[in-house]
């Protein structure tokens, strides 16, 4: 009778903690960045070394081991990305009218140069261990690679958790290539090879003849479960983002902005304020312009705006502090209104509110 309970706990602290300390690390001030990916650098050295002692071996601690570098060397890519080194040659917003294969295009060239290096690791490992009985370094790599692209696609194609609020603030634009909807046609497909994967690597980890295999098998198990469980997730009424709440050093964002909204409805008595109601649907170009004009003083004096408006694809929030206008996508922690705040003096409320009825989309 083979153990299934020490693989399964293994790789859930694994896949766990190591997410975690991405989350952390990246949330670090960005002056950390090159001293992390030198190390990580190292780190990925040394498990390429390890991938290639274990490749011949067939014992348990193979098994942990050659799982363990698999983990690290996809660690590094999933690091350089969030870190801003390797993404792709698209590091602007998607314009609000690009629409299907154009919009696609975009996206896909916002993690180009990511995917390539993906696609180079994994052509590596393969070779490092091509014609040896452990392989199983390359199918975790592999594996991993799988759970990403695929939330990714899904997360362009529109799902109601986007989880943008755990992108760091250097990649934001990320975020205007996501889609909130019920649901997308790819998530069904996308689930069910997942789900048919893992029963497979169930059923295979079942019927293992040696302790190597049974461990193997049931690691890749339960990682595609995880992945199962990743992309339901995404459409399900829960934060799962909070697993790694005690880890990540990531402000709520979505709080922050919240707060700052009800703190500036607290001027309303003031003279000098102003609050008005955004169409329910906006124009984010067209909300862009208008907050440069109000910056510019072409609606009197302004001493700060926040507000936030919903597009198609996602919630912006929006302020003006030190003539300057900022635009930044976020996730709603409640049910949110999209609205207007503005304080400052002789405001031409008149001619700002009808600028921003022709923001509708």
């Amino acid at each position: 009778m083979h153990d299934f309970g020490l693989p399964i706990l293994a790789t859930l602290a694994l896949w766990w903690g190591s997410t975690g300390i991405i989350f952390y690390l990246d949330s670090l001030p960005k002056n950390t960045f090159p001293y992390t990916m030198g190390a990580a650098t190292i780190l990925v050295a040394v498990a390429l070394w390890g991938l290639v002692a274990t490749s011949d071996h067939l014992s348990v601690g193979s098994a942990y081991g050659a799982f363990s570098y698999g983990l690290i060397c996809w660690g590094w890519q999933i690091m350089s990305f969030y870190m801003g080194y390797i993404t792709g040659p698209e590091r602007e917003p998607c314009p609000p009218d690009l629409r299907g294969l154009a919009r696609f295009i975009a996206g896909a060239r916002t993690g180009l140069y990511h995917e390539l290096f993906a696609l180079i690791g994994a052509v590596v490992l393969l070779g490092l261990t091509h014609n040896q009985p452990n392989q199983l370094g390359f199918w975790t790599y592999a594996t991993l690679w799988w759970m990403h692209t695929s939330a990714k696609l899904n997360v362009f194609f529109g799902v109601p958790n986007l989880g943008e609020e755990m992108i760091p603030d250097h990649l934001r634009y990320l975020a205007s290539y996501m889609t909130r909807r019920p649901m997308n046609m790819f998530f069904p497909f996308s689930v069910t090879i997942s789900t048919v994967i893992t029963v497979w690597l169930t059923w295979a980890a079942t019927n293992a003849t040696t302790p190597f295999e049974a461990t193997g098998y049931t690691m890749l198990g339960t990682l595609m479960a995880l992945a199962v469980a990743e992309h339901w997730f995404l459409v399900a009424p829960l934060n799962a983002n909070a697993l790694w709440g005690p880890i990540s050093r990531r402000e709520d964002f979505s709080g922050l902005i919240e707060g700052e909204l009800v703190a500036l409805e607290n001027f309303a008595e003031r003279e000098e304020s102003w609050t008005a109601r955004l169409p329910n649907i906006c124009d984010a170009r067209h909300v862009a312009q208008v907050l440069e004009l109000v910056a510019a003083g072409a609606f009197g004096e302004v001493e700060e705006v926040k507000g936030a408006m919903r597009t198609r694809a996602h919630w912006i929030a929006f302020e003006i502090s030190g003539s300057r206008a900022r635009m930044t996508p976020f996730t709603p922690r409640r049910p949110q209104e999209p609205r207007i705040v503005a304080v400052g003096r002789h405001l031409d409320r008149d001619r700002l509110l009808a600028a921003i009825e022709n923001c509708a989309a």
